[in-house]
């Protein structure tokens, strides 16, 4: 029998099992195991196993995504104190990013809603609320769901990125079902942000550790094209979509607007002028 590769493996069969680094930490990592409906390996050691290539992995830094195995990269965590979510916030909180300019926080200094309806690890999130805007996360994958869930209980436990996380709030859904349910009503915010699974072309070590790690877990969003119809029936004034710099545009509305990083863009879809006081 052929063995099914990661693409073809339904929700369930991409859940990577969920292990511990000591006992004291068995009980909130079995709960876990038993939330997502994932098999439960007990007090393990990653580098020691050889029948899953990725476990969830809850040891005293928090909850990770670990690959197995000796050789195996390090752990990939949602992570907002240290690394580069917290230096960024340490020195002025990414007001230069090209995200912020794709928003259009430039544009306006009223507090915005946003979106980020594919959250991912929170990392552009973060950036949005540290610059003072209430952001909303939706993500679809329990894993990834799981991952950042922690990452933002370590950082609400933390004085200086506690203020930032009580502007973050993580919801876990299907986006595009969540946003058609939610069409022809009030807008359901001002920014709608997406960043649909895509080849990253960044050749530094820690995205192509992420990358090899998340993709067999997440697989590619086939349906963005969905997803951008769904958000802009839903945003106020505009809807931002990362891509990857050379990637096309997703099937739909030219973006009325392009701008371009080292390694990725953002496609900007105007709905209405941002209020300017």
């Amino acid at each position: 029998m052929t063995q099914p590769n990661d693409q073809d493996l339904n929700d369930a069969e991409r859940l990577p099992p969920v292990g511990c680094a000591t006992e004291e930490l068995s009980g909130r990592a079995e709960t876990l195991a038993t939330r997502l409906g994932a098999p439960w390996l007990g007090v393990v050691s990653p580098k020691h196993i050889a029948d899953h290539p990725r476990i969830l992995f809850l040891d005293e830094n928090g909850l990770c995504l670990q690959a197995t195995g000796r050789k195996a990269p390090g752990p990939v965590r949602a992570e907002f104190v240290a690394g580069k979510a917290g230096y960024r916030l340490a020195h002025g909180g990414g007001t230069g990013q090209l995200i912020a300019r794709a928003v259009g926080l430039k544009r306006t200094h009223q507090t915005l809603h946003i979106l980020d309806a594919t959250a991912g690890l929170g990392q552009d999130a973060f950036v949005l609320a540290g610059l003072g805007h209430r952001v909303t996360m939706l993500e679809r994958s329990p894993v990834i769901h799981a991952l950042l869930e922690d990452g933002l209980a370590r950082a609400a436990a933390d004085e200086t990125t506690a203020p930032v996380i009580a502007r973050m709030t993580l919801i876990h859904a299907d986006s595009i079902r969540w946003l058609q349910q939610r069409a022809g009503q009030e807008p359901v915010a001002d920014v709608i942000h997406l960043d649909p699974m895509f080849p990253h072309r960044d050749k530094t070590a820690a995205v192509k550790k992420e990358m090899q790690l998340f993709r067999p877990i997440v697989g590619d969003d086939p349906d963005a094209a969905n997803l951008l119809t769904a958000a802009l029936a839903c945003a106020r004034y505009r809807v931002v979509v990362k891509r990857s710099r050379r990637a096309p545009a997703i099937p739909g509305p030219d973006p009325a607007l392009k701008l371009e990083g080292k390694s990725s863009r953002y496609d900007v879809y105007p709905l209405h002028a941002l209020p300017t006081g």
